[in-house]
């Protein structure tokens, strides 16, 4: 029980989806969007989260998905309140609605990951004390929107993160999307950017945006486009994307792993909910596409 191929570490989410003033309720963050896209890919994974206990309910999914899950008990869950129209799923307005606290070094489990995925909602569920702690266990991936996506006045912003030449140091695997790097590194070129951020220390970075994902990777650079039939699950991208480019990348180039992140990523915004397609699939997708 002790070896899995990943662990993701980041609140637990309860989200409102509203389109044209529609609202559901549905589970979210990267634990929840990431976990179950790379079980589906078949490897060993666990989840260290924070949630009230009237959610936990909602970590079954995962159970009975095969994820193992270590959940602490915690006085919130977080949430976002994501607003779209439906004539433009792309853009959204999102609001923060709950908070899961922060992560001490007793919550993460004792356990052996091949690569631990940090994948926080917004800055506050770990510091650059914690990343050093697991940065020693295994590899570290991170989405870096939980240390520069920061509360202000009840709205979600961008800021700097002040601590950013100490975190990056300690990354493997970084996660940004477009507007992230803008802001990071004050660059409208997307490969200028993913350069600027690689020289502070990750050895690859996974950069999303609307069209599709770069990746840098050994001084090369990747890229693979999203290609949906339509915009319904867009919520998640981002956590899809970059589990799958991980889970890929264990046993698999970084190129390869670039393109099944997009067809994946492609899938998942078709559909709420997480990915719920087969390896199969997916490959024989890229079979059609070689040329």
């Amino acid at each position: 029980m002790n070896d899995f191929d990943v662990l993701l570490v980041g609140n637990f989410a309860r989200d409102k989806l509203i389109v044209d003033g529609v609202e559901q309720i549905s589970s979210g963050g990267g634990v929840y969007y990431g976990s179950m896209a790379i079980r589906r890919l078949g490897l060993k994974v666990a989840v260290a989260t924070r949630l009230h206990p009237d959610d936990f309910p909602r970590l079954e999914e995962l159970d009975k998905a095969g994820v193992v899950v270590f959940a602490t008990q915690a006085e919130g869950t977080s949430g976002i309140a994501n607003y779209y129209r439906s004539e433009d799923m792309e853009s959204r307005d999102c609001i923060p609605i709950g908070f899961g606290g922060s992560f001490k070094p007793e919550n993460i489990p004792d356990i052996n990951p091949k690569v631990i995925l940090v994948t926080p909602l917004y800055e506050g569920e770990l510091d650059l004390h914690l990343l050093e702690i697991l940065s020693e266990r295994a590899p570290l991936g991170l989405d870096i929107q939980g240390f520069v996506r920061v509360i202000r006045d009840d709205r979600l912003v961008f800021e700097p993160w002040s601590q950013i030449s100490e975190g990056l140091k300690l990354v493997t695997y970084l996660k940004v999307d477009k507007a992230e790097a803008q802001c990071l590194t004050g660059q409208s070129d997307m490969h200028q950017s993913a350069r600027d951020l690689a020289a502070m220390g990750p050895k690859e970075i996974v950069l999303t945006q609307t069209s599709g994902v770069t990746v840098l990777a050994q001084g090369e650079f990747y890229q693979a486009p999203f290609n949906p039939r339509s915009l319904a699950g867009r919520t998640g991208r981002g956590d899809t994307c970059f589990s799958t480019y991980i889970a890929r990348r264990l046993n698999d180039t970084a190129e390869n792993a670039c393109r099944w992140a997009a067809v994946i990523t492609s899938l998942k915004q078709e559909t709420p909910g997480p990915w719920s397609g087969t390896p199969e699939e997916v490959a024989g997708i890229l079979k059609m596409k070689l040329p």
